[in-house]
Protein backbone atom coordinates (compact mmCIF):
# COMPACT_ATOMS: atom_id res chain seq x y z
CA UNK A 1 0.00 0.00 0.00
CA UNK A 2 0.86 3.79 -0.72
CA UNK A 3 1.83 5.78 1.82
CA UNK A 4 0.97 9.74 2.04
CA UNK A 5 2.37 11.96 4.07
CA UNK A 6 0.28 13.67 6.92
CA UNK A 7 -2.57 15.64 6.13
CA UNK A 8 -3.13 19.41 6.51
CA UNK A 9 -6.24 20.59 8.36
CA UNK A 10 -9.20 19.20 6.95
CA UNK A 11 -11.88 20.95 5.64
CA UNK A 12 -15.49 19.92 4.94
CA UNK A 13 -16.92 18.75 1.74
CA UNK A 14 -19.56 21.84 1.00
CA UNK A 15 -16.71 24.32 1.62
CA UNK A 16 -14.10 23.10 -0.52
CA UNK A 17 -16.69 21.71 -3.44
CA UNK A 18 -19.39 24.77 -3.14
CA UNK A 19 -16.81 27.29 -2.69
CA UNK A 20 -13.89 25.66 -4.62
CA UNK A 21 -11.73 28.68 -3.69
CA UNK A 22 -11.09 30.71 -0.37
CA UNK A 23 -9.81 34.25 -0.76
CA UNK A 24 -8.85 33.76 -4.07
CA UNK A 25 -6.79 30.43 -3.47
CA UNK A 26 -7.58 27.11 -4.10
CA UNK A 27 -8.97 24.86 -0.70
CA UNK A 28 -6.01 22.62 -0.39
CA UNK A 29 -7.76 19.22 -0.04
CA UNK A 30 -5.15 16.06 0.14
CA UNK A 31 -5.81 12.78 -0.25
CA UNK A 32 -5.64 10.41 2.78
CA UNK A 33 -6.07 7.21 4.48
CA UNK A 34 -8.87 5.69 5.67
CA UNK A 35 -9.04 5.74 9.46
CA UNK A 36 -10.80 3.65 11.90
CA UNK A 37 -11.43 4.54 15.89
CA UNK A 38 -13.27 1.84 18.24
CA UNK A 39 -14.78 4.09 20.79
CA UNK A 40 -15.48 3.31 24.31
CA UNK A 41 -18.09 4.47 25.79
CA UNK A 42 -19.08 6.89 23.43
CA UNK A 43 -22.77 7.71 21.29
CA UNK A 44 -24.26 4.62 23.05
CA UNK A 45 -28.00 4.15 21.90
CA UNK A 46 -30.41 3.80 24.66
CA UNK A 47 -33.34 2.16 24.09
CA UNK A 48 -36.25 -0.13 25.92
CA UNK A 49 -34.39 -3.49 24.33
CA UNK A 50 -31.23 -2.10 25.48
CA UNK A 51 -28.04 -0.48 24.72
CA UNK A 52 -26.56 -0.23 21.00
CA UNK A 53 -22.72 0.52 21.32
CA UNK A 54 -20.70 2.30 19.39
CA UNK A 55 -17.82 0.35 18.22
CA UNK A 56 -16.79 1.42 14.92
CA UNK A 57 -15.66 4.79 13.41
CA UNK A 58 -14.67 4.15 10.03
CA UNK A 59 -13.33 7.74 8.55
CA UNK A 60 -13.03 7.53 4.32
CA UNK A 61 -10.20 9.38 2.63
CA UNK A 62 -11.90 12.49 0.77
CA UNK A 63 -10.05 12.16 -2.77
CA UNK A 64 -8.76 15.74 -3.76
CA UNK A 65 -10.45 17.25 -7.49
CA UNK A 66 -8.50 15.82 -10.14
CA UNK A 67 -5.75 18.31 -11.57
CA UNK A 68 -8.16 18.67 -14.89
CA UNK A 69 -10.96 20.25 -12.68
CA UNK A 70 -11.11 23.38 -11.98
CA UNK A 71 -12.29 25.30 -8.88
CA UNK A 72 -15.45 26.54 -9.76
CA UNK A 73 -16.61 30.10 -7.69
CA UNK A 74 -20.24 30.54 -7.84
CA UNK A 75 -20.83 34.40 -7.95
CA UNK A 76 -24.66 33.57 -6.40
CA UNK A 77 -24.61 34.32 -2.95
CA UNK A 78 -28.19 32.59 -2.47
CA UNK A 79 -26.61 28.96 -4.46
CA UNK A 80 -26.97 25.92 -1.69
CA UNK A 81 -26.16 23.37 -4.56
CA UNK A 82 -22.23 22.25 -4.51
CA UNK A 83 -20.79 22.38 -7.88
CA UNK A 84 -19.79 20.04 -9.05
CA UNK A 85 -22.90 17.62 -7.14
CA UNK A 86 -21.70 15.85 -4.85
CA UNK A 87 -23.36 13.70 -2.12
CA UNK A 88 -22.89 12.34 1.15
CA UNK A 89 -21.52 8.83 1.57
CA UNK A 90 -23.80 5.76 1.16
CA UNK A 91 -23.58 2.24 1.22
CA UNK A 92 -24.54 -0.71 -0.45
CA UNK A 93 -24.12 -3.83 2.03
CA UNK A 94 -23.29 -7.11 0.40
CA UNK A 95 -23.12 -10.84 2.25
CA UNK A 96 -22.42 -13.36 -0.49
CA UNK A 97 -23.04 -16.41 1.40
CA UNK A 98 -26.89 -17.42 1.92
CA UNK A 99 -27.57 -15.57 4.79
CA UNK A 100 -30.64 -16.08 7.00
CA UNK A 101 -33.58 -13.33 6.85
CA UNK A 102 -34.84 -11.42 9.71
CA UNK A 103 -37.17 -13.96 11.73
CA UNK A 104 -40.86 -12.70 11.11
CA UNK A 105 -40.04 -12.37 6.87
CA UNK A 106 -41.93 -16.27 7.01
CA UNK A 107 -44.91 -14.88 8.57
CA UNK A 108 -45.34 -12.23 5.32
CA UNK A 109 -47.17 -13.62 2.69
CA UNK A 110 -47.17 -11.67 -1.02
CA UNK A 111 -49.05 -11.91 -4.12
CA UNK A 112 -46.36 -13.29 -6.88
CA UNK A 113 -46.26 -10.98 -9.02
CA UNK A 114 -44.98 -11.16 -12.77
CA UNK A 115 -41.48 -10.03 -13.63
CA UNK A 116 -41.40 -6.95 -15.12
CA UNK A 117 -41.49 -6.35 -18.93
CA UNK A 118 -42.14 -10.25 -18.69
CA UNK A 119 -45.24 -9.88 -21.56
CA UNK A 120 -42.77 -8.58 -23.88
CA UNK A 121 -40.97 -11.43 -25.89
CA UNK A 122 -38.49 -8.43 -27.09
CA UNK A 123 -37.29 -8.46 -23.21
CA UNK A 124 -37.01 -12.42 -23.16
CA UNK A 125 -33.40 -13.40 -22.74
CA UNK A 126 -32.07 -17.01 -21.52
CA UNK A 127 -31.49 -17.41 -17.48
CA UNK A 128 -28.04 -18.51 -16.40
CA UNK A 129 -28.27 -21.98 -15.18
CA UNK A 130 -27.15 -22.86 -12.34
CA UNK A 131 -23.24 -23.75 -12.66
CA UNK A 132 -22.56 -21.60 -15.09
CA UNK A 133 -20.32 -18.18 -14.69
CA UNK A 134 -22.60 -14.99 -14.71
CA UNK A 135 -22.16 -12.65 -17.42
CA UNK A 136 -19.60 -9.64 -16.97
CA UNK A 137 -18.52 -7.06 -18.00
CA UNK A 138 -15.98 -6.96 -21.14
CA UNK A 139 -13.66 -3.77 -19.81
CA UNK A 140 -10.76 -4.61 -17.18
CA UNK A 141 -11.15 -1.30 -14.83
CA UNK A 142 -7.37 -1.48 -13.71
CA UNK A 143 -5.75 -1.26 -17.13
CA UNK A 144 -8.38 1.17 -18.61
CA UNK A 145 -7.43 4.06 -21.07
CA UNK A 146 -11.18 5.71 -20.28
CA UNK A 147 -10.93 9.17 -19.57
CA UNK A 148 -13.68 8.93 -17.34
CA UNK A 149 -11.47 5.95 -14.91
CA UNK A 150 -8.90 8.39 -13.53
CA UNK A 151 -6.98 5.44 -11.52
CA UNK A 152 -7.85 2.52 -9.59
CA UNK A 153 -6.15 1.47 -6.55
CA UNK A 154 -6.17 -2.06 -5.15
CA UNK A 155 -5.09 -3.84 -2.09
CA UNK A 156 -1.42 -5.56 -2.12
CA UNK A 157 -3.15 -8.69 -1.18
CA UNK A 158 -6.00 -8.53 -2.50
CA UNK A 159 -6.26 -12.14 -4.09
CA UNK A 160 -4.90 -13.31 -0.25
CA UNK A 161 -7.82 -11.11 1.04
CA UNK A 162 -10.40 -12.64 -0.93
CA UNK A 163 -8.51 -16.21 -0.64
CA UNK A 164 -8.95 -16.14 2.90
CA UNK A 165 -12.12 -14.39 4.43
CA UNK A 166 -15.13 -15.30 6.07
CA UNK A 167 -17.71 -15.96 3.55
CA UNK A 168 -20.32 -14.79 5.79
CA UNK A 169 -18.63 -11.90 5.96
CA UNK A 170 -19.92 -7.60 5.15
CA UNK A 171 -19.10 -6.11 1.78
CA UNK A 172 -19.42 -2.15 1.55
CA UNK A 173 -19.13 -0.21 -1.35
CA UNK A 174 -19.24 2.78 -0.82
CA UNK A 175 -19.13 6.26 -2.51
CA UNK A 176 -17.16 9.83 -1.69
CA UNK A 177 -17.15 12.29 -4.32
CA UNK A 178 -15.53 11.16 -7.36
CA UNK A 179 -14.09 8.11 -5.16
CA UNK A 180 -15.48 4.44 -4.80
CA UNK A 181 -14.68 2.22 -2.32
CA UNK A 182 -15.01 -1.56 -1.82
CA UNK A 183 -14.52 -2.36 2.02
CA UNK A 184 -14.65 -5.95 3.56
CA UNK A 185 -16.14 -4.74 7.25
CA UNK A 186 -15.70 -8.16 8.64
CA UNK A 187 -11.55 -7.87 8.06
CA UNK A 188 -9.44 -6.68 10.71
CA UNK A 189 -8.15 -4.51 8.56
CA UNK A 190 -11.46 -3.05 7.27
CA UNK A 191 -10.05 0.26 7.20
CA UNK A 192 -8.00 -0.56 4.24
CA UNK A 193 -9.91 -0.76 0.63
CA UNK A 194 -9.70 -3.89 -1.45
CA UNK A 195 -10.02 -1.86 -4.29
CA UNK A 196 -10.59 2.05 -4.34
CA UNK A 197 -11.84 3.73 -8.03
CA UNK A 198 -10.98 7.73 -8.56
CA UNK A 199 -12.95 9.21 -11.60
CA UNK A 200 -11.99 11.68 -13.79
CA UNK A 201 -14.75 14.61 -13.05
CA UNK A 202 -18.03 12.92 -11.94
CA UNK A 203 -18.85 11.84 -9.07
CA UNK A 204 -20.44 9.17 -7.88
CA UNK A 205 -24.09 9.70 -6.16
CA UNK A 206 -25.80 6.77 -5.96
CA UNK A 207 -25.23 2.80 -6.38
CA UNK A 208 -27.03 -0.79 -5.88
CA UNK A 209 -25.82 -4.63 -5.69
CA UNK A 210 -27.60 -7.10 -7.32
CA UNK A 211 -29.24 -9.17 -4.73
CA UNK A 212 -30.28 -12.17 -7.45
CA UNK A 213 -26.52 -12.65 -8.86
CA UNK A 214 -24.37 -12.46 -6.15
CA UNK A 215 -22.29 -14.84 -5.14
CA UNK A 216 -18.83 -15.26 -3.80
CA UNK A 217 -17.47 -15.22 -6.88
CA UNK A 218 -19.50 -12.70 -8.66
CA UNK A 219 -21.18 -9.29 -7.46
CA UNK A 220 -23.19 -7.01 -9.84
CA UNK A 221 -22.64 -3.57 -9.00
CA UNK A 222 -24.25 0.07 -10.89
CA UNK A 223 -22.96 3.25 -10.30
CA UNK A 224 -24.99 6.54 -11.11
CA UNK A 225 -22.90 9.76 -11.66
CA UNK A 226 -22.99 13.39 -11.77
CA UNK A 227 -22.46 13.26 -15.09
CA UNK A 228 -25.72 11.01 -16.19
CA UNK A 229 -22.88 7.67 -16.91
CA UNK A 230 -23.40 4.80 -15.24
CA UNK A 231 -21.15 2.09 -14.34
CA UNK A 232 -21.80 -1.25 -14.25
CA UNK A 233 -19.26 -3.24 -12.37
CA UNK A 234 -17.75 -6.75 -11.05
CA UNK A 235 -14.99 -5.86 -8.34
CA UNK A 236 -13.81 -9.36 -7.74
CA UNK A 237 -13.19 -9.77 -11.87
CA UNK A 238 -12.07 -5.99 -12.45
CA UNK A 239 -14.44 -5.38 -15.31
CA UNK A 240 -16.65 -2.80 -16.24
CA UNK A 241 -18.70 -1.18 -18.61
CA UNK A 242 -20.31 2.22 -19.07
CA UNK A 243 -23.86 3.11 -19.97
CA UNK A 244 -25.61 6.12 -21.00
CA UNK A 245 -22.24 7.04 -22.18
CA UNK A 246 -21.76 11.28 -22.48
CA UNK A 247 -25.54 11.50 -21.59
CA UNK A 248 -26.93 9.07 -24.75
CA UNK A 249 -29.93 8.17 -22.85
CA UNK A 250 -29.96 10.70 -20.46
CA UNK A 251 -27.62 14.14 -20.11
CA UNK A 252 -28.84 14.83 -16.56
CA UNK A 253 -27.36 13.41 -12.94
CA UNK A 254 -28.27 9.92 -11.78
CA UNK A 255 -29.69 10.91 -8.39
CA UNK A 256 -30.56 7.34 -7.54
CA UNK A 257 -30.07 3.55 -8.62
CA UNK A 258 -31.34 0.29 -8.10
CA UNK A 259 -31.59 -3.30 -9.56
CA UNK A 260 -35.52 -4.34 -10.74
CA UNK A 261 -36.68 -6.93 -8.32
CA UNK A 262 -36.05 -10.17 -9.62
CA UNK A 263 -34.11 -9.06 -12.62
CA UNK A 264 -30.34 -10.00 -13.86
CA UNK A 265 -30.34 -7.10 -16.32
CA UNK A 266 -32.50 -4.32 -15.88
CA UNK A 267 -32.15 -1.63 -13.09
CA UNK A 268 -33.80 1.71 -12.86
CA UNK A 269 -32.20 5.03 -12.74
CA UNK A 270 -34.11 8.01 -11.80
CA UNK A 271 -32.43 11.34 -13.47
CA UNK A 272 -32.46 14.77 -11.93
CA UNK A 273 -34.24 15.94 -14.75
CA UNK A 274 -37.32 14.30 -13.24
CA UNK A 275 -37.04 11.23 -15.42
CA UNK A 276 -36.96 7.69 -14.32
CA UNK A 277 -35.29 5.42 -16.92
CA UNK A 278 -34.87 1.66 -17.14
CA UNK A 279 -31.75 0.23 -18.52
CA UNK A 280 -30.32 -3.47 -19.55
CA UNK A 281 -26.45 -3.57 -18.37
CA UNK A 282 -25.64 -5.45 -21.32
CA UNK A 283 -27.40 -3.51 -24.14
CA UNK A 284 -25.58 -1.03 -26.33
CA UNK A 285 -26.82 2.71 -26.09
CA UNK A 286 -28.74 4.81 -28.67
CA UNK A 287 -29.77 8.34 -28.60
CA UNK A 288 -33.28 8.50 -27.13
CA UNK A 289 -35.72 10.23 -28.89
CA UNK A 290 -39.39 9.98 -27.56
CA UNK A 291 -41.68 6.99 -29.18
CA UNK A 292 -44.59 9.30 -28.72
CA UNK A 293 -45.08 13.05 -28.48
CA UNK A 294 -47.08 12.73 -25.06
CA UNK A 295 -46.79 9.28 -24.05
CA UNK A 296 -48.98 6.40 -24.20
CA UNK A 297 -52.75 6.63 -23.72
CA UNK A 298 -52.11 6.08 -19.70
CA UNK A 299 -49.97 9.69 -19.96
CA UNK A 300 -51.18 11.98 -17.86
CA UNK A 301 -49.46 15.21 -15.83
CA UNK A 302 -48.94 12.34 -13.46
CA UNK A 303 -46.38 10.46 -15.56
CA UNK A 304 -45.91 10.52 -19.60
CA UNK A 305 -44.73 7.23 -20.96
CA UNK A 306 -42.01 8.64 -23.34
CA UNK A 307 -41.17 4.63 -24.24
CA UNK A 308 -43.44 1.82 -22.79
CA UNK A 309 -41.45 -0.99 -21.68
CA UNK A 310 -43.98 -2.80 -24.30
CA UNK A 311 -42.56 -1.24 -27.26
CA UNK A 312 -40.83 -3.72 -30.16
CA UNK A 313 -37.86 -1.99 -30.01
CA UNK A 314 -36.05 -3.35 -27.39
CA UNK A 315 -32.87 -3.75 -29.60
CA UNK A 316 -30.76 -0.79 -27.13
CA UNK A 317 -30.93 1.27 -24.71
CA UNK A 318 -33.25 2.62 -22.80
CA UNK A 319 -35.96 -0.69 -22.28
CA UNK A 320 -38.34 2.45 -20.40
CA UNK A 321 -38.71 5.97 -19.61
CA UNK A 322 -41.34 7.73 -17.60
CA UNK A 323 -41.58 11.29 -16.95
CA UNK A 324 -42.32 12.23 -13.80
CA UNK A 325 -41.77 16.15 -13.45
CA UNK A 326 -39.95 18.41 -14.22
CA UNK A 327 -38.09 18.80 -11.07
CA UNK A 328 -35.22 16.24 -9.72
CA UNK A 329 -36.45 12.75 -8.42
CA UNK A 330 -34.55 12.48 -5.12
CA UNK A 331 -35.03 8.91 -4.42
CA UNK A 332 -37.50 5.94 -4.85
CA UNK A 333 -38.20 2.35 -3.17
CA UNK A 334 -39.95 -1.07 -4.40
CA UNK A 335 -42.67 -2.77 -2.16
CA UNK A 336 -41.76 -6.07 -1.28
CA UNK A 337 -44.87 -7.31 -3.24
CA UNK A 338 -42.80 -6.65 -6.35
CA UNK A 339 -45.39 -4.53 -7.75
CA UNK A 340 -45.53 -1.07 -6.63
CA UNK A 341 -42.59 1.88 -6.87
CA UNK A 342 -43.01 4.32 -4.25
CA UNK A 343 -41.12 7.69 -5.58
CA UNK A 344 -40.30 10.89 -4.28
CA UNK A 345 -39.55 14.28 -5.74
CA UNK A 346 -38.37 17.62 -5.69
CA UNK A 347 -41.86 18.99 -6.02
CA UNK A 348 -42.93 17.73 -2.72
CA UNK A 349 -44.13 15.05 -3.36
CA UNK A 350 -44.82 11.06 -2.65
CA UNK A 351 -45.70 9.22 -6.33
CA UNK A 352 -47.35 5.86 -5.79
CA UNK A 353 -46.77 3.93 -9.38
CA UNK A 354 -47.56 0.46 -10.36
CA UNK A 355 -44.87 0.33 -12.55
CA UNK A 356 -45.99 -3.51 -14.37
CA UNK A 357 -48.73 -1.17 -15.43
CA UNK A 358 -46.96 2.07 -16.12
CA UNK A 359 -49.28 3.97 -14.18
CA UNK A 360 -49.31 6.32 -10.91
CA UNK A 361 -51.73 5.05 -8.46
CA UNK A 362 -51.51 7.72 -5.78
CA UNK A 363 -49.96 11.06 -5.33
CA UNK A 364 -49.25 12.35 -1.73
CA UNK A 365 -48.09 16.04 -0.98
CA UNK A 366 -45.60 17.28 2.27
CA UNK A 367 -46.83 20.28 3.98
CA UNK A 368 -44.15 22.11 2.32
CA UNK A 369 -40.59 21.57 0.75
CA UNK A 370 -39.54 18.62 -1.10
CA UNK A 371 -39.27 15.30 -0.48
CA UNK A 372 -35.44 13.52 0.29
CA UNK A 373 -35.94 10.21 0.83
CA UNK A 374 -38.42 6.75 0.85
CA UNK A 375 -39.17 2.80 2.09
CA UNK A 376 -41.09 0.30 2.58
CA UNK A 377 -42.21 -1.51 5.61
CA UNK A 378 -41.29 -5.06 5.53
CA UNK A 379 -45.14 -5.99 5.15
CA UNK A 380 -45.79 -3.74 2.47
CA UNK A 381 -48.37 -2.16 4.09
CA UNK A 382 -46.90 1.37 5.40
CA UNK A 383 -44.19 3.92 3.04
CA UNK A 384 -42.29 6.24 5.03
CA UNK A 385 -40.86 9.43 3.33
CA UNK A 386 -38.84 11.99 5.09
CA UNK A 387 -38.19 15.52 3.50
CA UNK A 388 -37.34 19.10 3.67
CA UNK A 389 -40.39 19.79 6.31
CA UNK A 390 -38.04 18.10 9.12
CA UNK A 391 -40.82 15.63 9.44
CA UNK A 392 -40.84 11.45 8.94
CA UNK A 393 -44.16 10.71 7.58
CA UNK A 394 -45.78 7.21 7.49
CA UNK A 395 -48.42 6.73 4.94
CA UNK A 396 -50.77 3.62 4.56
CA UNK A 397 -51.09 2.13 0.94
CA UNK A 398 -54.64 0.39 1.44
CA UNK A 399 -56.07 2.92 3.12
CA UNK A 400 -54.37 5.84 0.87
CA UNK A 401 -53.59 8.50 3.49
CA UNK A 402 -51.47 9.53 5.92
CA UNK A 403 -51.31 7.50 9.34
CA UNK A 404 -48.89 9.17 11.55
CA UNK A 405 -46.37 12.34 11.33
CA UNK A 406 -43.36 11.26 13.26
CA UNK A 407 -41.82 14.91 14.84
CA UNK A 408 -38.48 15.30 15.80
CA UNK A 409 -35.81 16.17 13.46
CA UNK A 410 -34.42 19.85 13.51
CA UNK A 411 -33.44 19.28 9.98
CA UNK A 412 -34.10 17.75 6.98
CA UNK A 413 -34.52 14.19 6.84
CA UNK A 414 -31.85 12.85 4.32
CA UNK A 415 -32.64 8.75 4.96
CA UNK A 416 -35.46 6.42 6.41
CA UNK A 417 -35.26 2.93 6.53
CA UNK A 418 -37.25 0.19 8.58
CA UNK A 419 -35.34 -2.53 11.14
CA UNK A 420 -37.01 -5.91 9.96
CA UNK A 421 -35.38 -7.67 12.77
CA UNK A 422 -37.49 -5.45 15.10
CA UNK A 423 -40.83 -5.95 13.03
CA UNK A 424 -44.09 -8.57 12.91
CA UNK A 425 -47.53 -8.31 12.38
CA UNK A 426 -48.29 -5.82 14.71
CA UNK A 427 -45.25 -3.52 15.76
CA UNK A 428 -42.97 -2.37 13.54
CA UNK A 429 -39.43 0.31 14.42
CA UNK A 430 -37.78 2.57 11.94
CA UNK A 431 -35.05 4.60 12.09
CA UNK A 432 -34.42 8.11 10.75
CA UNK A 433 -31.64 10.24 10.27
CA UNK A 434 -31.02 13.84 8.75
CA UNK A 435 -28.99 17.12 8.40
CA UNK A 436 -29.17 17.74 12.10
CA UNK A 437 -26.45 14.80 12.47
CA UNK A 438 -29.05 12.48 14.49
CA UNK A 439 -29.77 9.52 14.72
CA UNK A 440 -33.61 8.91 15.76
CA UNK A 441 -35.60 5.55 15.97
CA UNK A 442 -39.45 5.53 15.85
CA UNK A 443 -41.81 2.58 17.29
CA UNK A 444 -45.40 2.26 16.30
CA UNK A 445 -48.66 -0.09 15.57
CA UNK A 446 -52.20 0.87 14.31
CA UNK A 447 -54.00 0.40 17.21
CA UNK A 448 -51.97 3.47 18.78
CA UNK A 449 -51.85 6.15 15.68
CA UNK A 450 -55.29 7.56 17.13
CA UNK A 451 -56.09 10.94 17.28
CA UNK A 452 -54.39 13.42 20.30
CA UNK A 453 -57.37 13.85 22.87
CA UNK A 454 -56.20 17.98 22.80
CA UNK A 455 -56.86 17.97 19.21
CA UNK A 456 -59.66 15.77 19.29
CA UNK A 457 -61.05 18.34 21.33
CA UNK A 458 -59.89 21.68 19.22
CA UNK A 459 -61.31 20.19 16.57
CA UNK A 460 -64.97 19.32 18.02
CA UNK A 461 -65.53 22.74 19.08
CA UNK A 462 -63.80 24.14 15.59
CA UNK A 463 -66.62 21.62 13.40
CA UNK A 464 -69.11 23.30 15.75
CA UNK A 465 -68.93 26.30 14.38
CA UNK A 466 -68.22 25.28 11.11
CA UNK A 467 -70.55 22.22 10.19
CA UNK A 468 -73.61 24.76 8.67
CA UNK A 469 -70.95 26.51 6.18
CA UNK A 470 -69.23 22.95 5.02
CA UNK A 471 -72.94 21.79 4.75
CA UNK A 472 -73.62 24.43 2.38
CA UNK A 473 -70.29 24.51 0.67
CA UNK A 474 -71.13 20.76 0.22
CA UNK A 475 -74.47 21.34 -1.45
CA UNK A 476 -72.81 24.06 -3.70
CA UNK A 477 -69.99 21.30 -4.73
CA UNK A 478 -72.87 18.78 -5.18
CA UNK A 479 -75.36 20.82 -7.67
CA UNK A 480 -72.08 22.30 -9.66
CA UNK A 481 -70.99 19.03 -10.32
CA UNK A 482 -74.13 17.19 -10.87
CA UNK A 483 -74.66 20.74 -13.29
CA UNK A 484 -71.39 19.90 -15.17
CA UNK A 485 -72.25 16.14 -15.62
CA UNK A 486 -75.44 16.96 -16.99
CA UNK A 487 -74.79 19.25 -19.40
CA UNK A 488 -71.93 17.35 -21.10
CA UNK A 489 -71.65 15.00 -23.74
CA UNK A 490 -68.53 13.65 -23.33
CA UNK A 491 -67.77 10.15 -22.46
CA UNK A 492 -64.47 10.22 -21.69
CA UNK A 493 -62.58 11.65 -18.54
CA UNK A 494 -60.60 14.51 -18.93
CA UNK A 495 -56.85 14.32 -17.76
CA UNK A 496 -57.29 16.79 -15.05
CA UNK A 497 -60.33 14.69 -13.54
CA UNK A 498 -58.01 11.61 -14.21
CA UNK A 499 -55.41 12.95 -12.13
CA UNK A 500 -57.32 14.86 -9.70
CA UNK A 501 -58.88 11.29 -8.40
CA UNK A 502 -55.22 9.95 -7.61
CA UNK A 503 -53.85 13.33 -6.20
CA UNK A 504 -54.63 13.50 -1.88
CA UNK A 505 -55.33 16.55 -0.45
CA UNK A 506 -52.64 17.70 2.34
CA UNK A 507 -54.29 16.71 5.73
CA UNK A 508 -54.03 19.69 8.39
CA UNK A 509 -51.98 19.13 11.26
CA UNK A 510 -55.27 18.50 13.57
CA UNK A 511 -56.10 15.17 11.99
CA UNK A 512 -53.07 14.15 11.65
CA UNK A 513 -51.81 12.18 14.79
CA UNK A 514 -47.90 12.91 16.04
CA UNK A 515 -45.63 10.51 16.88
CA UNK A 516 -42.48 10.71 19.15
CA UNK A 517 -39.30 9.25 18.65
CA UNK A 518 -38.40 6.97 21.24
CA UNK A 519 -34.33 7.37 21.27
CA UNK A 520 -32.83 10.21 19.82
CA UNK A 521 -29.16 11.04 19.35
CA UNK A 522 -26.52 13.46 18.12
CA UNK A 523 -23.94 11.02 16.43
CA UNK A 524 -21.39 13.79 15.04
CA UNK A 525 -20.63 16.41 14.03
CA UNK A 526 -21.49 16.72 9.58
CA UNK A 527 -25.17 15.74 8.36
CA UNK A 528 -25.93 11.89 8.11
CA UNK A 529 -26.70 10.88 4.54
CA UNK A 530 -27.42 7.20 5.35
CA UNK A 531 -29.24 4.24 7.05
CA UNK A 532 -29.07 1.05 7.76
CA UNK A 533 -29.85 -2.23 9.45
CA UNK A 534 -28.47 -5.71 9.45
CA UNK A 535 -28.88 -8.54 11.72
CA UNK A 536 -26.22 -7.71 14.46
CA UNK A 537 -25.41 -4.60 13.26
CA UNK A 538 -26.94 -0.71 12.63
CA UNK A 539 -24.89 1.54 10.09
CA UNK A 540 -25.20 5.18 9.54
CA UNK A 541 -22.92 7.08 7.41
CA UNK A 542 -22.17 10.91 6.79
CA UNK A 543 -21.60 13.63 4.27
CA UNK A 544 -18.00 13.66 5.59
CA UNK A 545 -17.58 9.29 5.43
CA UNK A 546 -17.53 8.92 9.09
CA UNK A 547 -19.25 5.27 8.63
CA UNK A 548 -20.32 4.45 12.23
CA UNK A 549 -21.01 0.99 13.77
CA UNK A 550 -23.10 0.38 16.80
CA UNK A 551 -23.83 -3.30 17.80
CA UNK A 552 -27.35 -4.74 19.17
CA UNK A 553 -27.84 -5.43 22.32
CA UNK A 554 -26.81 -9.35 24.07
CA UNK A 555 -29.95 -10.31 24.30
CA UNK A 556 -31.24 -12.28 21.40
CA UNK A 557 -34.65 -10.25 19.99
CA UNK A 558 -37.31 -12.61 20.31
CA UNK A 559 -41.19 -11.95 19.88
CA UNK A 560 -41.41 -12.84 23.74
CA UNK A 561 -38.71 -10.37 24.98
CA UNK A 562 -39.92 -7.51 22.82
CA UNK A 563 -42.06 -5.51 25.16
CA UNK A 564 -46.01 -4.21 23.80
CA UNK A 565 -45.23 -0.52 22.33
CA UNK A 566 -48.00 0.88 23.48
CA UNK A 567 -47.37 -0.19 27.26
CA UNK A 568 -43.56 1.36 27.07
CA UNK A 569 -45.14 4.69 25.48
CA UNK A 570 -47.57 4.40 28.70
CA UNK A 571 -44.87 3.69 31.48
CA UNK A 572 -42.57 6.18 29.56
CA UNK A 573 -44.95 9.19 29.85
CA UNK A 574 -43.57 11.39 27.19
CA UNK A 575 -42.98 8.06 24.71
CA UNK A 576 -39.39 9.28 24.30
CA UNK A 577 -36.87 7.04 25.92
CA UNK A 578 -33.18 7.04 26.19
CA UNK A 579 -30.89 10.02 25.56
CA UNK A 580 -32.65 13.04 23.44
CA UNK A 581 -29.93 15.38 23.02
Amino acid sequence: MFVLPPPPPRYSIPVAYAAGAANGMAVPIIETNNVVKHPEGGCPLQVGEGTYELVDDLHLATPPPHPSEAPVVNPNPLATGPTPPTAGVKLSLVITSNHKSPPNLGSWSYISAPAFGEGNPALMIAPVREGLKRRKPKNNIVKSSSSFVSRVITHETHAKRLADRNPDGLYAFANINRAFQWLDLSAPNKEEPIAKILFTKAHMLCHDANELTKSPSHIDIVMGSSAGDIIWYEPISAKYARINKNGAVNNSAVTHIKWMPGSENLFLAAHANGQLVVYDKEKDDALFTPETEDGASSSSRAMQILKSVNSKNQKTNPVAVWKLSHQRINSFAFSPDKQHLAVVLEDGTLRVLDYLKEEVTDIFASYYGGMICVCWSPDGKYMVSGGQDDLVTIWSLAERKIIARCQGHNSWVSAVAFDPWRCDERNYRLGSVGDDCRLLLWDFNVGMLHRPKALQANARHRNSITTVHNQLSRHRTDSLSNRKRSDSDRTEKPIDDEEDNIRHPVESRTMTALLPPIMSKEVGSDPISWLGFQEDFIFTSSLEGHIRTWTRPRESVTNESRADISSTRSATGSGVAGEHQ
